[in-house]
């Protein structure tokens, strides 16, 4: 639930919000309940999933203000809806459900691996990234994007592609030293030479970045 309520920070008011995925629907819950949006779709591929949204919604939908939906991805959420919300799942198939609908006006993405693919697939197709942040909970750190369909006059470094643009004296800077310390471990063990010059290399590229050589 900590991540839930950390992820919820970055949801902002709006007309029509759509959770996509929504397992047991606590994020549609809090725009509902503190009247952040007029209006919300929950979707999920699976029925089990989306019956347990149904429940804990059930008296938003009884009173016309959620609707939920059994779909794939994007496939019934209206492309004008203001704001959507995608998490919980990995990179690459965030970026499948966008390829296969459209890139929402605005949204909020949560990859919990592969967040590298999602910020590509964003700047190469004109979606402006407004956020692109980090935050850790239950010793674990989570990859939050937020942006707009349209927009994009940014650039991104090689290390911001891969790691976004959070601040490194947040928890950011914590990732990323937890994930140079699993690769200083991880070295040491009876690797193949191709494995640990791999390896060595993201070492030097995570080791340049919390030095600032690498931007």
């Amino acid at each position: 639930m900590d991540r839930i309520k950390k992820l919820c920070a970055y949801l902002s008011p709006c007309k029509t919000f759509a959770d996509v995925g929504c397992d047991h629907g606590y994020c549609t819950q809090y725009m509902l309940k503190n009247s952040l949006c007029e209006r919300a779709v929950i979707s999920d591929i699976s029925k089990k999933c989306l019956n347990k949204a149904q429940v804990l919604l059930k008296n938003y939908i009884a009173d016309g203000k959620c609707t939920p939906v059994l779909c794939s991805g994007l496939e019934k959420i209206e492309n004008s809806t203001d704001l959507v919300l995608i998490a919980g799942m990995g990179g690459e198939e965030i970026v499948n459900i966008l390829k296969c609908a459209f890139i929402p006006e605005n949204f909020v993405l949560q990859p919990m691996r592969n967040a590298r693919e999602v910020r590509e697939y964003l700047l190469q197709n004109g979606a402006e990234i407004t956020q692109d942040d980090v935050f850790e909970s239950g010793g674990k750190y989570y990859f939050v994007i937020c942006g707009k369909r349209q927009g994009n006059n940014h650039t991104y470094t090689p290390a911001q592609l891969r790691f976004g643009k959070g601040n490194l004296k947040g928890a950011l800077g914590g990732y990323l030293i937890e994930e140079l310390l699993k690769k200083r471990e991880y070295i040491t063990r009876n690797l193949s030479g191709a494995s640990r010059s791999r390896i060595q290399e993201e070492i030097n590229f995570i080791e340049g970045i919390l030095s600032g050589e690498i931007e």
